[in-house]
């Protein structure tokens, strides 16, 4: 069994055990026989309703297509959201889709993977493009893996607890503004192997990356780079204000005070 490092959301390196062929075909085994009973049903359901109002032929095929794409396409998309990565037959056998930086995916990640594997199992009727291309793949990954930007994982082992980041307290109130919806997972990866590794950089190459990754982080993100402030502090503020909206807050939690604007704080 194979192994890949992560650097998770909470900046931490973890090996994870990859998933292969006979595994992964376990899993889509069992997904393909729940599939197959969820299409019959919704199939003959469609049929029985349209009988009764008398609609004609044409309606009785749109109902057993949109039934078919419910199964095979809604099925996976449905599980893999709600349960971060999991169908029925991935939680039978252990294993987890995950992002290609360790975190969980979201609907965008199911979704892809969901409309790929059209590709990948249902083109041919066999499934051999999905086994061509994981073989093929370092990391096992099939067409819709490589599109939706996820690996799949053994996930029997629990992961340990990483401390989350801490941002500023000066810049927590300039991090709550920001809209991150235009910070991809690409860019966020690229953010915490910088701050996991800051300490073993040159003063140079921490001076230089961190005004890169700040450009870059500032620029999908649609604001102006702050002046007078290290890069080690602004990217680690965008970070932890990521994880503080991913990661939801323990029941009963107390809300902190509301934090001070950057631009109070420097008319102060």
């Amino acid at each position: 069994m194979g192994a890949a490092l992560f650097t998770t959301g909470e900046a931490v390196a973890v090996e994870l055990p990859i998933a292969r062929i006979p595994t992964r075909a376990a899993a889509f085994l069992l997904d393909l026989i729940l599939q197959l009973l969820l299409a019959v049903m919704l199939v003959l359901l469609g049929r029985a309703l349209l009988v009764w109002i008398g609609a004609d032929s044409a309606w009785q095929d749109a109902a057993m297509l949109v039934a078919l794409v419910c199964a095979f396409i809604g099925y996976p998309v449905v599980f893999e959201t709600f349960s971060r990565g999991r169908s029925i037959g991935k939680m039978a056998v252990g294993l987890r889709v995950v992002r290609a930086d360790g975190g969980p995916i979201d609907f965008r990640h199911a979704v892809t993977r969901g409309l790929a594997g059209i590709v990948d199992f249902w083109i041919l009727g066999t499934g051999l493009i999905a086994i061509v291309v994981s073989m093929c793949s370092p990391q096992a990954r099939r067409v819709g893996d490589a599109l939706a930007g996820t690996v799949v994982v053994h996930d029997r082992s629990r992961l340990p607890f990483a401390a989350l980041a801490a941002p500023p307290p000066w810049l927590t109130g300039w991090a709550r503004q920001l809209d991150l919806s235009g910070l991809s997972d690409a860019q966020a990866l690229a953010v915490r192997q910088y701050l996991v590794r800051f300490r073993t950089l040159t003063p140079e190459v921490q001076d230089r990356l961190g005004r890169s990754l700040v450009l870059s982080v500032c620029a999908s993100l649609r604001t102006e780079p702050l002046h007078g402030y290290p890069p080690l502090q602004i990217l680690g503020a965008v970070l932890a204000e990521r994880q503080r909206r991913e990661i939801p807050p323990p029941p009963f939690a107390v809300r902190p005070p509301a934090p001070v604007p950057v631009t109070a704080l420097r008319s102060a």
